[in-house]
């Protein structure tokens, strides 16, 4: 549960920077996938192997037979599917971090002195980060349904035919609480569908407002230029005093 806990406080961290509906999705993540994972997930799909039985004693039919009506533990799957959905907000929340930093030394220093980008700028950069994080959100999630439909499909049956060797005639092999599992899969899918679902309307909600922003900047009431520059004669008195000793000097009365 360790893991899951440390994982949940990185995934908090990203509602700082999402609108409402982000944070909705962000409590999908946490309450029915990770919380539900990490309390039920194991205790319904432990005795998957272990209960698997087969109508032979052939030593290694029951292991291939295994493999081939399951390529991939349910639970392991479900479980790669939550770190690969959460891979791209961690990464988003180490960028943020680093740029928040960033800025906030700038604004120790003076900022109108630095050469590097300007916080304004900066904020630029990790919405765009950020719209990115929720287009490989959305491309992970729908993968991740296909995978599930083409491995799995939607029903765990309770028995499976198996006819490969080393098995020495066609046998049965038999699940171990397949309507459990079956419930168990179909709430996943339904969460996974909502989840994308939220994921796209948080997209198209990123990309309007980036739209109107992009027209406040352009529009005759707020003319390019009129944002707060750095006028040549700023520019030319910090380039010639020493780097990061800018004080501004007060004439003397008299």
């Amino acid at each position: 549960m360790g893991e899951w806990g440390f994982l949940s406080s990185l995934l908090d961290a990203v509602q700082e920077h999402s609108p409402m509906v982000g944070r909705f999705w962000l409590g999908v993540m946490l309450i029915f996938r990770i919380l539900i994972l990490a309390t039920v997930g194991g205790d319904v799909f432990e005795d998957e192997q272990e209960e698997f039985v087969c109508n032979t004693r052939q030593p290694g039919c029951k292991q291939v037979c295994y493999d081939r009506a399951f390529p991939v533990s349910h639970y392991r799957f479900l479980v790669f599917h939550v770190v690969v959905l959460s891979a791209p907000a961690v990464l988003f929340v180490i960028y943020s971090m680093h740029q928040t930093a960033k800025m906030a030394r700038a604004g120790k220093v003076g900022s109108q002195c630095g050469a590097g980008p300007q916080p304004a700028q900066r904020r630029r950069h990790i919405r765009a980060v950020y719209v990115a994080n929720v287009i490989t959100r959305i491309l992970a999630e729908v993968g991740f349904l296909l995978g599930q439909w083409q491995l799995y499909g939607f029903e765990v049956e309770t028995t499976y035919v198996c006819q490969r060797a080393p098995c020495p005639h066609r046998v049965d092999c038999f699940v171990s609480r397949p309507t459990e599992k079956t419930i168990f899969i179909h709430f996943y899918f339904v969460v996974g569908m909502a989840s994308a679902g939220l994921s796209l309307v948080e997209l198209a909600h990123l990309l309007y407002k980036g739209q109107c922003r992009r027209r406040e900047s352009v529009s005759p009431s707020n003319p390019a230029g009129a944002t707060a520059e750095i006028s040549s004669e700023t520019k030319a008195l910090c380039y010639a005093l020493p780097a990061r000793r800018w004080v501004p000097v007060t004439p003397r009365e008299g």
